[in-house]
């Protein structure tokens, strides 16, 4: 886990010409997304679409996710993050835990930024599997360089799952994905793009990085 320093960040959406500026406080996120491996090495599944190791999981729902930031705290000892309702689309994030969860969006944007200011933090080739590039396939993680901070496939590869709802007045339960995918154009793999999604669905370019908080936060 990288620990990525505190900040503020603006974000923006495009479709609505808002933008908020949030301060952000230390955390630590991975260096890399969810690997299929460690993926099935907490679950027992192998959801994703292609198959390999050290591809990021992909094929997982926002639920799918959470559910896993659980599981894997608890098989560390950590506290969960999140209390999920039975039998209802209801959870609840614990923010004094010391488990595993997804960051935020500001979270998310802060880290890929990693001090920059531009759309990306280096040439797109470079950082990022995107359609000019990815021969349309998922690809594995760790590959394209990392960012001033040591933070892979921020843009490109997959798409990562963050905790927010997106506009719970328009889209409703939708939540927010960050960082573009393989088989997106250029345009899609910048720091402020912003996609929705359903968090049931599952999609063969959606996957997921974890966080934690630290202790100073709680």
């Amino acid at each position: 886990m990288i620990e990525v320093p505190p900040g503020r960040v603006t974000l923006s959406d495009r479709r609505t010409q808002r933008r908020w500026t949030v301060e952000v406080a230390p955390f630590r996120m991975a260096a890399v997304p969810v690997t299929q491996s460690l993926y099935a090495q907490v679950t027992g599944r192998r959801p994703s679409t292609a198959r390999g190791g050290r591809l990021p999981v992909e094929g997982v729902s926002w639920w799918d996710a959470v559910r896993f930031c659980n599981a894997l705290s608890r098989r560390e000892g950590l506290a969960p993050a999140y209390h999920l309702h039975d039998g209802e689309e209801a959870i609840e994030w614990n923010s004094s835990a010391d488990g595993y969860r997804l960051p935020t969006e500001a979270e998310w944007e802060h880290a890929c930024r990693a001090g920059t200011t531009g759309p990306r933090h280096g040439r797109l080739d470079e950082i990022s599997w995107y359609q000019g590039n990815s021969d349309g396939q998922i690809h594995p993680v760790g590959i394209k360089q990392p960012n001033a901070w040591g933070l892979h496939d921020m843009l490109g590869n997959v798409w990562d799952w963050c905790w927010d709802v997106y506009d719970a007045e328009v889209y409703g339960t939708y939540r927010v994905l960050r960082g573009g995918g393989w088989a997106d154009e250029h345009w899609s793999c910048r720091a402020s793009v912003r996609r929705r999604s359903h968090p049931t669905f599952r999609i063969d370019d959606v996957g997921f990085r974890i966080a934690r908080s630290l202790k100073s936060q709680t």
